[in-house]
């Protein structure tokens, strides 16, 4: 029997009344929603390689797919053994008595694909940064090269990251009901509980740079706004294509940024209940509470489940239809508006006719 101070560590056995549905009600829907965003961004590739916006939304691309795949490898590699544990009413430390090597890998698994995503949030949310705040610089120095060379240094930090409690900085622990194994979040040994911290604060750390990277470029794209607006009336005729191309690009980057601040919030949402248990764990009371552990791994688990479902919402083609209609409204009631209203109105011409221009490279 498990002591009161260690109910899970060494546990071997899972108690029979837990019940398996909702772990692999996450597998399934993980699986699916993956898989769905991967073929729909392969969709999208295909079609604007033929578009002139292809080469500057190339990046982004390819970032957004590491993440869905990262997403998908995570849910691949993780959630089978969760439902092997239940069907063999087994924990991880029972799968492997001798050296624990089941637990530790779930561990380093775990680790690795939260910090992973993290870190190509952050890289992303950079990447439009770059792409707003200093376009020029960017069209001159970042290449789909730069994510290809980014994205591999990125796993290969996560990973040292991770192997570092097999140096003997940090360890790596069962929690209840046994099917799950995660850092020691509350540690005896003080090298232990720094590697803890050190997680926590890793993780704290890109989700603040990921909100000011944000904040940075709706302050840039407002600012291109109220240009637009205060130079619109009077050029408007004389300058209708120039504009068109501004509206137009000012709609590509507003679609970017919808789709990572809403995919941003939600890993936010879903991290930080872990991040804190970590810090409450680490430099709290010695009582562990593995209930609150759990509901912190399932949020953030639900992460790797909602992001393609949040990139299929709000794929372009959505976003598309939503802002033409939007824009149609408007449009319907122009005739009573007044004339400081009339850069608005230009808006959403320009982005009806980038929606058509859209829809008619679709269908190639």
């Amino acid at each position: 029997m498990d002591s009161d101070d260690d109910p899970c560590h060494s546990k071997r056995h899972i108690d029979s009344s837990k019940s398996p549905l909702i772990s692999a009600i996450m597998f399934a829907a993980g699986i699916f929603g993956n898989v769905a965003a991967l073929v729909i961004l392969e969709v999208q590739r295909r079609r604007e390689t033929s578009s002139r916006g292809a080469s500057r939304r190339a990046l982004f691309h390819v970032f957004i797919t590491a993440l869905v795949v990262t997403d998908l490898a995570g849910t691949c590699l993780i959630s089978p053994l969760v439902q092997l544990a239940y069907a063999r009413n087994t924990t991880m430390v029972g799968m492997s008595l001798e050296d624990n090597s089941v637990c530790s890998y779930f561990g380093v698994s775990m680790t690795f694909f939260s910090l992973a995503t993290m870190s190509l949030l952050f890289t992303m949310a950079l990447e439009r940064c770059f792409a707003i705040g200093y376009p020029y610089l960017y069209s001159r120095h970042v290449t789909k090269k730069c994510a290809y060379v980014t994205i591999p240094l990125l796993f290969v930090l996560c990973m040292i990251f991770c192997l570092l409690p097999f140096a003997g900085f940090g360890k790596y622990v069962q929690y209840c009901p046994g099917t799950w194994c995660f850092i020691d979040m509350n540690p005896v040994q003080s090298e232990d509980r720094a590697y803890a911290n050190l997680y926590a604060t890793i993780m704290l750390v890109l989700v603040l740079a990921i909100v000011a990277c944000n904040g940075f470029v709706v302050f840039q794209l407002f600012s291109m706004y109220q240009r637009r607006k205060r130079n619109g009336g009077s050029a408007m005729a004389t300058m209708r294509s120039q504009s068109d191309r501004r509206a137009m690009s000012i709609a590509e980057e507003v679609e970017h940024l919808i789709l990572l601040v809403f995919m941003t919030t939600i890993f936010i949402i879903c991290t930080l209940p872990l991040v804190i248990r970590v810090y409450i764990n680490s430099i709290g009371t010695p009582k562990e509470s593995h209930r609150l552990d759990l509901i912190a791994l399932r949020f953030i688990s639900v992460n790797s489940i909602i992001d393609p479902w949040v990139f299929i919402l709000l794929s372009p083609s959505v976003l598309h239809f939503f802002w033409a209609s939007v824009c149609r409204a408007v449009l319907m009631f122009q005739s009573s508006m007044t004339k400081a209203n009339t850069t608005n109105l230009e808006l959403c011409r320009t982005s009806l006719d980038y929606t058509s221009h859209l829809h008619s490279v679709e269908n190639l």
